[in-house]
């Protein structure tokens, strides 16, 4: 017969659960966190205290101060300039390396060129050395509490192979030993798939925050969906969901990279739009940002481009609305740039696919946290840890 959890497992609990409130909301006072955990003031006063004395978070008396009696209730802020973790992000033209503050603030960041075909060994080093230029800067007493990486590619969720990443070329890559073995056995790192990491960014402080439903599709050369179901991340059994991008939609398509054909990816992603545009032989961000450029300028063939491939954006999104019932659709990466240019054919094809029911209350967004959605996503899985169990993590 199971007993109930100890005084102990209830205290760090509640030391997670505050820590969280602070770290997602930012600063509140001890009588908002009162509220918000349904705990008395004086376990709220204890639980501070605990996290003050760990360096975790700081308490200061409000600097406006209300005309009521009594002392003011301590505010109570996430100590971001002390703790951090380190977030990378694997893309196709480029790697970004940050150093996140808790609380999400961004403290430093880089940005490094990716030749394409650069394998695990060759990748790790290079975000390492922005690692160690970032560590220069940053003040002693701080504590770090690990090391997260997005990355384009089906990741398996144990141990952070990248078992697959068609447009790199990426077989079996071990991504998160390689880096976890250039940083040090006192760097944890945690490796998952780049639209997951945006959708659990944006869902923890973006356009989702509030919403259990979402769905964020991140597209380049590829396309990729990070899903949250009921509040939670849906990765599947190895961490290999959200391949929407291979969802075959036509089957008299393009060959894909996968190895399928007629792949969404093949009629959504970055070859099917400049192939669409006549521009066969360009390719990379630029590229495609020339042709929505183009079609604004009133370039027939880069207006028909658009609304070829919008229409296929809504086709898919269709399905997914039908298949999730989600409270809102984020479009992220490439995927953003194609909606804002194509919003009429992706709403109509939308429409005309989804069910009405499933339709009633999806919203469609770009993303706010803009280009830094995978980084702080990337920190957040390093952060995990912390929130968890604070007292044990730092």
């Amino acid at each position: 017969m199971r007993t109930g959890p100890s005084q102990e497992e209830i205290r760090r609990q509640n030391l997670g659960a505050l820590l969280r409130h602070v770290h997602l909301r930012g600063a509140m006072s001890r009588a908002e966190l009162t509220t918000a955990l349904g705990l008395n003031r004086s376990t709220i006063g204890a639980l501070t205290a605990d996290l003050a004395s760990a360096g975790l978070v700081s308490e200061a008396i409000p600097k406006q101060r209300g005309r009521g009696a009594g002392r003011p209730s301590l505010v109570v802020r996430p100590e971001s300039a002390r703790v951090h973790a380190w977030a990378f992000s694997i893309e196709v033209d480029r790697l970004q390396a940050a150093r996140i503050g808790l609380g999400g603030v961004v403290l430093d960041r880089r940005e490094l060129g990716r030749p394409r075909g650069l394998v695990a060994a060759e990748t790790a080093p290079l975000l390492a050395g922005a690692l160690k230029e970032m560590r220069r800067a940053v003040p002693p007493g701080t504590i770090g509490v690990g090391a997260g990486i997005a990355v384009c590619g089906m990741v398996r969720r144990e141990d952070g192979l990248v078992r697959l990443s068609p447009h790199a070329g990426w077989v079996n890559e071990p991504i998160g030993a390689t880096l976890a073995t250039e940083l040090g056995a006192d760097t944890p790192v945690v490796v998952a798939n780049v639209a997951d990491v945006c959708a659990f960014a944006e869902h923890a402080r973006g356009a989702a925050a509030g919403c259990d439903n979402v769905i964020y599709l991140y597209g380049d050369v590829g396309v990729g969906a990070g899903i949250i179901a009921g509040g939670r991340r849906l990765t599947g059994h190895g961490g290999y969901g959200g391949e929407v991008g291979h969802m075959v939609v036509n089957r008299h398509g393009s060959p894909c990279e996968c190895g399928s054909r007629g792949c969404w990816e093949t009629e959504i992603g970055e070859y099917a739009l400049l192939k669409a545009a006549d521009r066969p032989e360009a390719f990379g961000r630029e590229a495609v940002l020339a042709v929505f450029d183009a079609a604004d300028r009133g370039d027939a063939r880069a207006q028909t481009a658009v609304r070829q491939v919008g229409d296929w954006l809504g086709f898919g999104v269709g399905n997914l609305v039908n298949l999730f019932n989600p409270e809102m659709v984020i479009f992220g990466g490439t995927m953003r740039d194609l909606y804002l240019a194509a919003a009429a054919q992706v709403r109509s094809r939308l429409n005309s696919v989804a069910l009405s029911a499933c339709l009633e209350h999806v919203r469609l967004r770009t993303p706010q946290l803009g280009n830094d959605a995978a980084l702080i996503g990337a920190a957040e899985l390093a952060f995990e840890r912390l929130l968890a169990d604070p007292l044990d993590a730092s």
